[in-house]
């Protein structure tokens, strides 16, 4: 619990870009037409591709036993790695609609 408690005084500064990132984030999103949702899903999935990779260099510069750096990369690349695949899938859908249709 100490280190924790440490982690969050030392970074409280990165906290609270955050929190404002995230709250900014949904209030940007709610205001975007519907039909713009599956280009800018493409560009999440860029995003998430260099979240797979930052959190893969974390995983790899973590101490052994650091279990509290370990999970957050694991759950960064599982989360990340859901996103894009996620998207791949909408994305692909959405180009199968302008395929010309086989008679």
């Amino acid at each position: 619990m100490e280190y924790i408690t440490q982690f969050i005084y030392e970074n409280i500064t990165m906290i609270y870009i955050l929190i404002f990132a995230i709250f900014l984030g949904m209030e940007v999103i709610s205001k975007v037409p519907t039909v713009l949702h599956t280009p800018l899903m493409s560009g999440a999935n860029a995003i998430s591709g260099v979240v797979i990779i930052g959190a893969i260099i974390l995983i790899r510069q973590a101490e052994p036993n650091d279990y509290f750096i370990l999970s957050i990369g694991f759950l960064g690349i599982a989360l990340a790695t859901i996103n894009v695949v996620g998207g791949f899938a909408v994305t692909d859908r959405m180009l199968d609609m302008f395929k010309k249709k086989k008679k």
